[in-house]
C-alpha cells in the first residue's frame, strides 16, 4: 500500500487470533452487531461461534529513507502458558515475511512499540545461545515513557507476574542493550511523522500520525481499536483495557476526528485490510475498510 510518499506492508505473525466474545468484550452481546453482519462477517466476528477474530501483525513502513516496524507481535520461544496459541512457538513465518518484503532484521531503523502488552513486543527479542537478544540490533526501540514506567513499576512489585512475563524476555533485553528511546506525545520521527499519546487501553499507549500530503493523514493507533466492532460501539472497551472509560472516550474522539478529516485509522489487529476510514452514520459512525 502506498502511504504518504512511502510503502506500507503487513507482516503477519498469527491470523486468525480467535477470542471468545465474552472474554474480550465481557457482557456484550454479539447479536447486537447483526445489523452490521455484512461488513463484520466472516472476517471480524464469528457469529455462530461467538468469537471475535483478530490479526496479530506488524506494520512495516518504508518512508523517508527509514524502515520502521510498528509492534512486533508474539514472537517465538516465549513462555506463555496461559495462552496455548502463544506458548513456546517455533518455526513461524514472521522473519520469512520480513525477508519477502526485502527486509533483514539489521535493516530495521526504528521499532515502535505502541504499548508493551505481550502480543505487541514478542519479536523485540529472539532466543540465541540461551539468551534473549534484540532481534533488530541496529534499531531504535521507541517506547512511551509513561508506558515503560508503568511496567517497570509492575515488574518491581511482582517480578515476572504481569503481562505474561513479557517485560523480562521482550523489553528488558533491549533496554540493557541500550536500544530503547523513551518518547512522549509530539516526538518527531522525521518530517511529517509525530508520536501521539493514546492512553486508555494501556497507561502510556502511543500512536503515530503520518502526514500524507494534501491535508490527509494516517494514524497508526495501536489498540485504541481492537476491531471494527468498536466503530459501531465505541463504548465497548475490552477486558484488557487499563482504563476502560478513558479508552472509550479516546475511541469516540478518534472517530469524530477521523470522520471530520478523512483520516485513515490503522489499528493493530484489523484482519484482511490495512485500515479504515470513518463515516458518520446518524448519531454514530461506520467504518470503510481499505
Amino acid at each position: 500500500m502506498r502511504l504518504g510518499g512511502g510503502y506500507l506492508e503487513k507482516i503477519v505473525d498469527l491470523d486468525p487470533f480467535v477470542l471468545p466474545f465474552d472474554l474480550i468484550l465481557p457482557g456484550r452481546d454479539p447479536n447486537a452487531l447483526l445489523p452490521h453482519a455484512d461488513l463484520l462477517s466472516p472476517d471480524h466476528v464469528d457469529f455462530e461461534g461467538g468469537n471475535l477474530l483478530l490479526s496479530l501483525h506488524s506494520f512495516l513502513l518504508k518512508i523517508g529513507g527509514l524502515t520502521i516496524l510498528i509492534d512486533t507481535c508474539v514472537g517465538e520461544h516465549k513462555p506463555r502458558p496461559r495462552r496455548a496459541d502463544w506458548n513456546a512457538r517455533t518455526d513461524t513465518a514472521y522473519l520469512a515475511g520480513l525477508a519477502a518484503a526485502g527486509v533483514r532484521p539489521e535493516d530495521v531503523d526504528i521499532v515502535m512499540c505502541t504499548h508493551l502488552h505481550a502480543d505487541h513486543v514478542g519479536w523485540n527479542t529472539r532466543l540465541e545461545g540461551g539468551r534473549w537478544v534484540p532481534t533488530f540490533p541496529k534499531a531504535r526501540y521507541l517506547i512511551g515513557a509513561a508506558e515503560l514506567a508503568h511496567w517497570q513499576a509492575e515488574e518491581a512489585r511482582a517480578p515476572g507476574a504481569a503481562n505474561h512475563g513479557a517485560y523480562t524476555d521482550s523489553v528488558l533485553p533491549v533496554i540493557e542493550a541500550g536500544l530503547v528511546e523513551r518518547v512522549e506525545d509530539g516526538f518527531s520521527l522525521g518530517r511529517g511523522m509525530a508520536i501521539t499519546g493514546l492512553a486508555g487501553h494501556a497507561p502510556g499507549q502511543i500512536g503515530l500520525d503520518l502526514d500524507c500530503g494534501n491535508g490527509s493523514h494516517a494514524h497508526f493507533c495501536g489498540d485504541a481499536f481492537h476491531s471494527p466492532v468498536q466503530v459501531y460501539h465505541p463504548d465497548w472497551s475490552s477486558r484488557f483495557c487499563h482504563d476502560p472509560a478513558l479508552a472509550a472516550a479516546l475511541r469516540t474522539r478518534l472517530l469524530a476526528e477521523a470522520a471530520e478529516n478523512d483520516t485513515l485509522l490503522l489499528p493493530a489487529h484489523l484482519r484482511n485490510a490495512f485500515g479504515m476510514r470513518i463515516r458518520r452514520a446518524g448519531a454514530g459512525f461506520r467504518p470503510a475498510l481499505s
